[in-house]
């Protein structure tokens, strides 16, 4: 069974790796959603008790695909799920949300979708300029007060509204990409989680797909894949982020393992208050996803790994500039 780990000083506890659940609704090839629900029920089998999801995600459909998924079985299970985005009829999102009133309205929508009584942990998707994070962080803890949400999150939050928002109410949790492959974070948020006692629970831990060694050009997905218009996949980016990846193979096939094990094993070395989420829909990955929690690496083949990839080597931005305009930093 997966160890578990204690994120922030509130009492939050999880499992050393979590189950990302997006992909299972939108962005990643298309929805399956009997083969998504065996892999969740696979996963409460293996000791993982972490399952993210998003009101946005999908819209609306991966908070009821887990909460069918959980049901006789949600006692196992730590649920987290966010607000923070304005959708729009078609079911985009258009732009941020975070006014008081629109939390209320969306955490109780969710917890419709969910089937659940309250929500273990509840994130801010993305910080909202027009709304100060004290007002927004005094809305949730008004909701940990009626019971509703237990602990409370930020996503892709800068510095000071981290600062700001753990002086308010006590933050558990961080969510932001980081991995060997996207290293943004080490030089001033993790020193700052550290200070304040906040884990971090990383995205995309496994670098977008590159890390794994499976990855095609963006204009080999099908339409609608998220991977189509993400600049790494594109043009010379994408030979450049390959050779970069290539690096992590060699250990891996030095160890007899998978290279995206490698690359959460290396996360688990990084802190016992970090606790990946890799996201998959399928049985196959999940299983070995989990099993890079049995890997142990030496100081030194952490030392060589962060030599191979350091912060910045990675060719091309995170996302578009209109979803970089978004994230806190």
């Amino acid at each position: 069974m997966l160890p578990t780990r204690k994120l922030g000083r509130q009492g939050l506890e999880v499992s050393a790796i979590g189950l990302g659940c997006m992909g299972m609704s939108q962005s990643y090839g298309v929805p399956d959603d009997p083969e998504s629900i065996a892999t969740v029920h696979r996963a409460l089998d293996l000791g993982v008790t972490y399952f993210d999801t998003a009101e946005v995600y999908g819209p609306f459909t991966n908070e009821k695909l887990l909460g069918q998924a959980l049901k006789g079985r949600r006692e196992k299970a730590v649920v987290a799920t966010k607000f923070g985005f304005r959708i729009g009829g078609n079911g985009k999102p258009e732009g941020v949300d975070s006014r008081p009133e629109h939390i209320r309205e969306v955490v109780d929508a969710s917890l419709g979708r969910l089937g659940l009584d309250h929500i273990d942990l509840l994130y801010q998707h993305r910080i909202d300029p027009a709304v100060p994070i004290e007002e927004v962080i005094g809305t949730v803890s008004r909701l940990v007060e009626a019971g509703k949400v237990r602990f409370v999150g930020l996503s892709e939050a800068g510095a000071s509204n981290i600062r700001r928002a753990h002086a308010t109410h006590p933050v558990s949790v961080l969510q932001s990409e980081y991995s060997l492959w996207e290293r943004n974070l080490e030089e001033e948020i993790i020193p700052l989680l550290r200070e304040l006692g906040i884990g971090l629970t990383p995205f995309s831990p496994l670098g977008r797909g590159f890390l794994t060694g499976a990855v095609k050009r963006a204009e080999d997905y099908p339409a609608g894949d998220y991977r189509r218009t993400d600049p790494r996949y594109t043009g010379e980016n994408f030979d450049r982020n390959v050779a970069a990846a290539g690096k992590v193979n060699a250990l891996a096939q030095a160890r007899g393992v998978k290279p995206g094990q490698i690359a959460l094993a290396w996360l688990l070395a990084k802190g016992d208050d970090i606790a990946p989420i890799p996201g998959t829909k399928r049985r196959t990955y999940l299983e070995e996803n989990v099993a890079a929690a049995d890997i142990r690496l030496s100081a030194d083949e952490v030392a060589a790994l962060d030599a191979a990839l350091p912060p910045g080597s990675i060719a091309g931005p995170r996302y578009t500039e209109n979803q970089m305009a978004m994230v806190d930093r």
